[in-house]
């Protein structure tokens, strides 16, 4: 099957009554959250997005998204490598419903006036997730080292005579 571009935005009920399936790429350049947690400015993320009703009725929306990103590792100040995969399951609500019905397998999801949900929103938080808090390599193959570092010859300073040297010699005194 080939990879298309992925719709901005999609009305869930009729997708989900075609029972319709995408299958396709979005790229990183459209999702700007996204960049600014990642150093890469360029690149591909397959997505697979699948609109079905369940056995309860409701309308869901499930997918998968992989990516492979660069971000910072916050341990040695490196590049770090990430291939990032989630799976996902929204049900959407109406706007500004309530969603208390819904099972705990779904997450929700609320549509916009017009009754459609933003697809590259959800795959910009679902990859935002799935990136560790604190990203570092491995203790093997990361390049820090916990040696102390130091920058330049550090001179010896000749003694200083103490400032409370009189406080005491008074103290004495009286």
């Amino acid at each position: 099957m080939q990879k298309v571009k992925i719709p901005i935005t999609i009305d869930p009920c009729k997708a989900a009554q075609r029972r319709a399936s995408y299958d396709g790429v979005i790229a990183l350049e459209e999702l700007s959250r996204l960049q600014q947690v990642v150093q890469d400015q360029v690149g591909e993320i397959a997505v697979t997005i699948r609109c079905e009703t369940d056995q309860q009725g409701l309308v869901v929306v499930r997918g998968n998204v992989q990516a492979k990103v660069t971000v910072l590792c916050q341990r040695c100040n490196d590049e770090l490598g990430l291939d990032l995969e989630q799976d996902f399951a929204y049900s959407p609500v109406g706007f500004g419903a309530e969603s208390e019905e819904l099972p705990e397998c779904y997450d929700v999801v609320e549509l916009d006036e017009e009754g459609e949900i933003n697809l590259r929103q959800i795959v910009e938080d679902e990859l935002i997730l799935a990136i560790p808090i604190v990203p570092k390599h491995t203790e093997a193959s990361c390049s820090f080292s916990d040696k102390p570092v130091s920058f330049g010859d550090i001179e010896e300073q000749e003694s200083k005579p103490n400032p409370f040297e009189i406080l005491k010699q008074l103290k004495k005194d009286s």
